[in-house]
């Protein structure tokens, strides 16, 4: 279907260091099937993605990814032990949940998004 969220990617100027981050972080499985310089991610649902090496890019690059956790606190805590910044605290949205921005090594802004408990 036209327009239907399918795929993300993470862009890194060290793909190592990037995948260490995230398979840390969040226990993907990323499989290098495309190449070196490219780690094709399995969260364990869909849509899955990619974190590729990139020399040229600008960090943030006025999108942004959330991944859903069961504790913004606990996740933002945990990237910034890994190496990762603190953009914003654990947040609520009334009635929603809650979300947290960190920066990862390469200085991207990654959202978390923790939903209200029904």
């Amino acid at each position: 279907m036209n327009g239907t969220f399918c795929h993300w990617e993470i862009m890194t100027k060290d793909i190592k260091k990037s995948e260490t981050f995230y398979t840390s972080l969040f226990g993907w499985k990323i499989a290098h099937s495309m190449g070196p310089d490219y780690g094709l991610v399995d969260t364990g649902q869909q849509p899955g993605g990619g974190i590729m090496k990139w020399d040229d890019f600008t960090p943030g690059g006025g999108v942004m990814f959330y991944f859903l956790v069961d504790d913004c606190a606990k996740f933002l805590d945990k990237a910034v032990s890994l190496g990762g910044t603190k953009i914003r605290e654990k947040t609520e949205i009334p009635q929603v949940g809650w979300f947290s921005l960190f920066g990862d090594p390469d200085g991207n802004c990654i959202g978390l998004f923790e939903s209200l408990k029904k």
